[in-house]
């Protein structure tokens, strides 16, 4: 608030505060006044009748056409039915008018600059969370110049606070893009070395002389060449997600046809683990998804519960409520151990029961994608039967 509102609002609550002590001040007086002036003509009246006591008769019927007639017991004055105010009879009128209107001014001058400087602030309040509203969605804009009272000192620390916050925020994701340029990095160049093995493997293959160990070694290099494949396009998909440069198209979607595209991609692999799956079709319900990142998240979670529940069932579920839709994927397996419950979605870490062939990355990276569309995952075991994942996709 600028310095001359503030002495406004200063000199409207002394002037009305002023004025309302002012005329209290004449009350007060006048009432005094009128009680000296009643004693006096009590005095005087006493003296009268005291030495002429035919006289009272004249002086009631004087007093009672000066007063109209009030009749309070008080001494002389008393007994003929007068009191103090009767003898106030030019303050009763007009002076009485002057006095109440100062008086009432006074009130309302001071009601207006209390509503005023509550009106002010509240709008000043109301000011600055709107301000924070916008930082909060990346849309702040330069505060005005502050005033020089205590609530623009909070205006000014706010204003620095989230200068220092946004300075910080560019430096990480700076620190972001860097790793994830990094990381892009790294993956190109596992192209390299895949792409020789794949060669070496193709020619290998196109001989017709081979022994028992060279084919056994042409198997270990294929199934290598295949788990390099998958961490280097793994890595490339975190890169872009650490980015912020993966296209998600999203669009409705029905669950239940996401989670049988799912199931199909992985159809072979569960038919050689001899492991059956288990699809509850609850009806049409949709989510505003990008049906092959999100079908390529929900695959890497019905293959972790492939791999930990060979020759049993994989179960999947949903559900939906005005706030997220809910989609629940389970197996009949042993469930997660308890020390790898806190680290399950870190990236390149293996649990205690992780398959051998495992990379550590597609809870990680199913976690992402999740994430980047307003979902949330989180794994849990089930009392009655395995590892569970539950998933859900928020409306807003």
């Amino acid at each position: 608030m600028s310095g001359q509102k503030n002495i406004f609002i200063s000199s409207g609550l002394v002037l009305s505060i002023s004025l309302i002590v002012s005329i209290l001040t004449a009350l007060i007086t006048s009432q005094h006044y009128s009680r000296l002036q009643f004693n006096q003509i009590n005095a005087i009246c006493g003296e009268i009748v005291e030495q002429e006591p035919d006289a009272q008769k004249i002086i009631s019927a004087a007093l009672k056409e000066y007063t109209n007639g009030h009749t309070t017991e008080n001494d002389l004055l008393s007994t003929l039915g007068y009191r103090a105010s009767d003898f106030a009879g030019s303050f009763n009128g007009l002076n009485a008018f002057f006095m109440i209107i100062p008086f009432l001014t006074g009130v309302g001058l001071f009601g207006f600059t209390f509503l005023y400087r509550n009106i002010a602030e509240a709008k000043r309040i109301q000011a600055l969370a709107n301000y924070l509203e916008q930082v909060n969605i990346g849309k702040a804009v330069i505060l005005g110049p502050a005033g020089e009272d205590e609530f623009s000192k909070l205006e000014d620390e706010v204003y620095k606070t989230v200068t220092s916050l946004y300075h910080t925020k560019d430096i990480a994701i700076e620190a972001k893009n860097c790793f994830a340029d990094n990381l892009a990095n790294i993956a190109h160049q596992l192209k390299t070395p895949i792409t020789a093995i794949s060669l070496a493997a193709q020619m290998m293959r196109r001989k017709e002389d081979k022994n028992d160990l060279e084919q056994n070694d042409l198997e270990q290099i294929e199934k290598q060449l295949v788990r390099l494949t998958h961490l280097e396009e793994s890595l490339l998909v975190l890169s872009r997600l650490d980015a912020g440069t993966l296209p998600l198209k999203k669009q409705e979607t029905d669950v239940f046809t996401i989670l049988m595209l799912a199931a199909d991609n992985l159809q072979e692999l569960f038919d050689q683990s001899q492991t059956a799956f288990d699809i509850a079709e609850l009806g049409e319900m949709a989510v505003c998804v990008d049906l092959d990142w999100t079908m390529e998240a929900i695959m890497n979670l019905m293959k972790n519960c492939m791999e930990h529940n060979k020759g049993g069932c994989v179960h999947c579920t949903y559900g939906q409520n005005p706030l997220y839709t809910e989609i629940l994927i389970w197996d009949e397996g042993e469930g997660f151990a308890k020390a790898d419950m806190p680290y399950l979605f870190e990236r390149f870490y293996r649990g205690q029961n992780a398959s051998a062939d495992g990379i550590g990355i597609g809870l990680a990276l199913s976690k992402e994608i999740i994430e980047c569309q307003n979902g949330t995952i989180r794994a849990k075991n089930i009392s009655d039967s395995g590892a569970c994942f539950e998933i859900r996709f928020y409306s807003h």
